[in-house]
């Protein structure tokens, strides 16, 4: 994949693929605080969804850990660091989810 779909793809424009197809995609839990004013939020990458479903799943996530969230170029933020309950709910949706950071 060359640079210029590497950004279309974070813009959103279209899904990136997955080396290994859906397989071999690992689904990344990890926290962040930069450009939030020292909130922490959690963030869910490599998901293998269209935008349509991504965001059908961040809903779901939003109501079982009780707060806000956004998606974002392909990316959902969830409110506050619930990193070891979006593990566990996504692992039990069948994604192959792991925790990131520290």
């Amino acid at each position: 994949m060359n640079i210029d779909a590497k950004r279309k793809a974070l813009a959103g424009n279209l899904v990136a693929p997955h080396k290994g197809g859906a397989q071999g995609a690992v689904v990344r839990v990890g926290r962040e605080t930069a450009g939030r004013g020292g909130k922490g939020v959690s963030v869910i990458t490599g998901l293998p969804l269209p935008p349509s479903q991504l965001e059908e799943l961040a809903r779901q996530l939003k109501k079982r850990c009780g707060c806000g969230g956004t998606t974002r170029n392909g990316v959902i933020e969830i409110q506050g660091d619930h990193r070891d309950l979006l593990v566990a709910e996504l692992t039990r949706l069948g994604y192959p989810a792991k925790r990131s950071g520290g």
